[in-house]
């Protein structure tokens, strides 16, 4: 990563973060793809293991105990991305790709509604690793994932 990329993430929202990594996970789809489409195995092959290695990423970073069901919906939803990403790199099917692309790209504009909210930026949590609830509050949830 570039120290401008590094500098752009600094002082960022847990959400803001998720969002960036869902990002990359689309940046390097699109990589596969273009791969696919030069030939290009190898290319293929390292754009597909970035886009893997984002994905454990964020199923590690799921707190289970503190996210309930909708931490169990997102892990089904990497674990499914994760199969279907591999289903194409071994096929080398760029529209199979593509609709990973799109399910990726829908569960990134829920997060990034998510960011938008202002009250999501006060009671988020910033620490590395999202490992701490965020604060309670007496207001009843506003989204759910």
């Amino acid at each position: 990563m570039s120290s401008y990329q590094q500098h752009a993430l600094d002082g960022a929202s847990p959400v803001d973060l998720v969002v960036a990594l869902y990002d990359g996970v689309i940046r390097f789809l699109y990589a596969a793809i273009a791969a696919v489409e030069r030939g290009d195995v190898s290319g293929r092959r390292i754009a597909v293991k970035r886009a893997l290695a984002i994905l454990i990423h964020l199923q590690a970073r799921l707190r289970m105990d503190i996210g309930g069901r909708p931490a169990q919906v997102l892990s089904e939803f990497y674990a499914s991305m994760f199969a279907l990403i591999l289903q194409a790199s071994l096929g080398a099917d760029a529209k199979r790709f593509e609709e990973v692309i799109g399910c990726v790209r829908s569960v990134r504009d829920a997060w990034r509604q998510v960011a938008a909210d202002p009250t999501v930026g006060a009671t988020a949590p910033r620490i590395s690793h999202f490992s701490q609830p965020a604060p309670e509050t007496d207001q009843p949830a506003r989204w759910t994932a």
